[in-house]
């Protein structure tokens, strides 16, 4: 007697949260596409490795001749190199999170045409993916401190913590964008002037010191604001830990992530029929 079993995938209704089970049964998938980033990245290139820390050393250099020696903006008592590049290594990561994962449902899209799967996958691994271009831009600012003689305050622990709120961040920026660029494709053009209308908008480049008291509460409401100015006081030593920038920062990181999750499994039963 032969039996045949089979299985109904059905479209969710309603708004619904990350399947984590899910997730975990196509953790393989996962490891595949973070693995595959990673190797498309470095792929026959000449210089390898070392694009993790081009991009923000170059930037650095930029900032610190216009800003740092030119214009003569702030850096809380620390050099002007080090001060923009340890506010770099974070923002860098959360760029290209956003960016990758904004396009990764499109890049993906024969494969999203013909078999299921669970689509948050494809945005999701590219916040895995960037963690080896933040670790390495990570060691030559452990380079750059000891060169200057900087050393971490204690605060330095929580480092792990604001990394987290970076990536709930991205990845809920990233996958608001993806299911956006899979009906609009003109998200795409978009998302670079975004993300770069979203630096200057973040304490990059100078401290919030610089800031109105009375304007900074409003400023941190901006996921990224707290996180870089904790990024900042935690090694430097710059100001006191920002705790209460960084709690705001903490629920706006939340808040975007949520967002993101939801429009996501909302959209996501139309992407095989439009991608």
């Amino acid at each position: 007697m032969v039996t045949s079993s089979h299985l109904s995938i059905k479209p969710t209704k309603g708004w619904h949260l990350i399947d984590f089970r899910e997730l975990l049964a196509y953790r393989d998938l996962f490891y595949f596409l973070v693995l595959r980033d990673i190797k498309v990245r470095y792929k026959q290139t000449v210089f390898g490795g070392l694009w993790a820390i081009i991009q923000p050393l170059f930037l650095m250099f930029v900032f610190t001749i216009f800003f740092g020696r030119l214009v003569q903006v702030p850096s809380d008592g620390v050099p002007y190199p080090v001060f923009s590049y340890s506010a770099m290594i974070a923002w860098t990561y959360f760029a290209n999170v956003v960016t990758r994962s904004s396009n990764s449902l499109v890049q993906e899209g024969a494969l999203i045409s013909k078999v299921y799967f669970p689509r948050l996958i494809a945005p999701l691994a590219p916040v895995v993916a960037a963690l080896l271009d933040f670790a390495i831009a990570f060691v030559v600012l452990i380079g750059m401190m000891l060169y200057y003689r900087i050393y971490p305050t204690v605060m330095v622990f929580l480092l792990p913590v604001l990394l987290i709120l970076t990536m709930l961040a991205a990845s809920g920026a990233g996958m608001f964008l993806a299911a956006l660029n899979v009906k609009y494709r003109d998200i795409a053009a978009a998302i670079p002037l975004l993300v770069q209308l979203w630096m200057f908008a973040s304490p990059v480049i100078y401290p919030i010191s610089i800031l109105p008291e009375k304007y900074r509460l409003l400023y941190v409401i901006n996921p990224m604001a707290g996180v870089i100015e904790g990024f900042r006081s935690a090694l430097l030593g710059t100001v006191a830990f920002p705790t209460g920038m960084v709690l705001v920062s903490a629920l706006g990181s939340i808040v975007l992530f949520l967002i993101g999750a939801l429009y996501f499994k909302r959209t996501e039963r139309y992407f095989a029929d439009v991608i």
